[in-house]
């Protein structure tokens, strides 16, 4: 018979991103919360940094009541200055903002603490190490007085710290040593030395297995940031990661190999239902996107045009940003195409303000007429347009949105919150208007903006250096975008052998008929409901159990 799993009486995990929507973590916490809150209610605490004292934070809601008794008590005794409230997400789990600043004071103490007892080297930090390691030890000092106040030690009652990404580790170092009653899991999203490494161009696969962490980091100068990761791997009495991609660089930069490999789940509560909510959305969004285009351009794409985008940070190489842009310059000059592309780069970049004359058009004013000044190719002015990557690239290949291309790309580069002064909508409310989505990615341990793409049915291309990319061919799926996700090879070494692999796709995609994208589009919903959260979970609570095992023997 099968072991009986040992679960958790609280769960509190530690995280840079809580109620601080920053990137993909922030995307796995929040949407996860509901479900682990359905199953253990209000016994899962989010402990985030609270650097929101001066303006409100839309993100949490404080509730000077919840946890009062402990809350004062951390003040008292243990000299924590709290906020606890609700994150406002689905679930609505109990958030603990810790302000971490009175730390600084005691850096070099904290410092040596971590060198003397796990060899941490923090001698060489620099930028975000230090802000980042006070939150992550303030971390550890909330997990220890809450398991303190509350008496587990007493009561027998188990409690596990899950700490994310090397920002964290500090506080789980610091809970093995002080409290090693409590569970301690540590979660790489993506090996700080190893995105470095794909950061600084050096090619990641097709070396990683000559490679060594410790000496990439001395070169890359990520001594601290390995350090504390490394460290706190070897420590932890779980140790995970997100995709097998990413095992296989722990393996190799951290010398540890995961003990669970938690995929990143979804909930899909806020995608419309089939029906006549999903096509109105639908429809909003394809009219919102042509009209800005058609605005921009002095074009009148009509609805039958194909809507392609790519979304994300702006990590040229890494997104795969770069072979987005070759991949529709190669399909413009492409014979084969008979049908009009609108591609979106929906990239952050570092943006000024929102075109006005593109404003005024919008308002209706000489619609139909080309702007007289301004680029035709991007919807808000860059501080840096000079040096944009995006813009570089298209004008080095030649892409300016002559009305005579069949392939347009517009640079959409603000964060959509629905208030960027031209789209104004979310990017939610975007996606479910694209046809195809593309994410060609270099370095991506998951990939959650291709999940989230056929989670609105949408299908989409990734690659098998994606996590998401590889558990889709564990699916024995995606060779092509009739499956709903096409998953490119990518390596090294074959950009230009998978740019015309991206081409030849979408231009197979021109070519269905309306049919056969239905049954693609119905193909991408059908993957992403696998990997709703329901389906994932399972994989925490068998990490939750190592990191209780571990525990028990030490």
């Amino acid at each position: 018979m099968p072991k009986k799993l040992l679960t958790p009486d609280y769960v509190l995990e530690a995280s840079w991103e809580v109620c601080n929507k920053v990137g993909g973590i922030y995307t796995v916490l929040s949407t996860r919360a509901k479900t682990l809150q359905q199953k253990m209610k209000d016994h899962v605490l989010f402990i985030g940094p609270d650097f929101w004292s001066n303006t409100p934070n839309p993100l949490f809601k404080e509730n000077k009541t919840l946890l009062a008794k402990w809350r004062r008590y951390a003040q008292r005794e243990d000299g924590l200055d709290l906020r606890i409230g609700r994150w406002m997400i689905p679930g609505e789990p109990i958030a603990v903002l810790v302000d971490f600043e009175p730390f600084f004071a005691q850096k070099n103490d904290i410092y040596a603490w971590a060198w003397e007892h796990y060899g941490v080297d923090s001698l060489h930090a620099y930028g975000d190490y230090d802000e980042a390691s006070m939150f992550a030890w303030a971390a550890g000092r909330v997990a220890e007085s809450f398991y303190c106040f509350n008496g587990l030690d007493v009561t027998g009652q188990r409690m596990v710290f899950q700490a994310h990404e090397w920002m964290t580790c500090l506080g789980a170092l610091y809970l093995q040593q002080k409290c090693p009653a409590v569970g301690t899991i540590f979660t790489t999203h993506a090996t700080s030395i190893g995105r470095s490494i794909a950061g600084n161009q050096k090619p990641l696969y097709d070396c990683l297995d000559g490679y060594n962490g410790d000496q990439m980091a001395e070169e890359l100068n990520m001594q601290s940031k390995h350090s504390v990761e490394k460290q706190t791997a070897h420590s932890v009495g779980c140790f995970t990661t997100v995709s097998d991609i990413t095992d296989r660089e722990c393996r190799q930069l951290l010398e540890r190999e995961a003990d669970v490999v938690l995929m990143n789940g979804f909930e899909n509560d806020f995608v419309p239902k089939p029906g006549k909510a999903f096509d109105t959305a639908r429809k909003q969004a394809r009219s919102r996107l042509l009209g800005v285009a058609n605005a921009l351009m002095g074009t009148s794409m009509g609805d039958d045009t194909l809507i392609v985008s790519i979304g994300g940070r702006y990590e040229y190489k890494n997104k795969g940003i770069d072979m987005f842009v070759d991949a529709m310059n190669r399909l413009r000059h492409d014979a084969r195409l008979e049908r009009e592309v609108l591609a979106f780069v929906m990239v952050p970049a570092w943006v000024k303000e929102p075109r006005t004359d593109l404003q005024r058009r919008l308002k209706g004013r000489n619609a139909g007429e080309p702007l007289p000044l301004g680029d035709p190719r991007i919807t808000h002015n860059l501080n840096n347009q000079e040096q944009d990557m995006v813009l570089n690239q298209m004008n080095w290949l030649g892409m300016y949105n002559h009305p005579s291309d069949r392939v347009k790309v517009v640079f959409v580069p603000c964060y959509l919150d629905g208030q960027d002064g031209v789209l104004d909508m979310t990017y939610y409310d975007l996606l479910v208007g694209m046809d195809l989505c593309i994410y060609p990615s270099y370095y991506e341990p998951w990939g959650y903006t291709p999940l989230e793409s056929v989670a609105f049915h949408v299908p989409c291309i990734t690659t098998d250096l994606a996590g998401f990319g590889l558990w889709v061919q564990s699916l024995k799926v995606g060779d092509s975008l009739s499956d709903g996700v096409y998953v490119v090879h990518r390596t090294d070494q074959n950009f230009d052998r998978a740019a015309t692999d991206i081409r030849d796709a979408v231009l197979d995609f021109c070519r269905m008929d309306a049919s056969q994208v239905e049954s693609a589009r119905k193909n991408a919903a059908a993957l992403a409901e696998k990997a709703l959260w329901k389906h994932f979970i399972k994989f925490y609570y068998q990490a939750y159990d190592i990191a209780l095992r571990k525990r028990l023997t030490p």
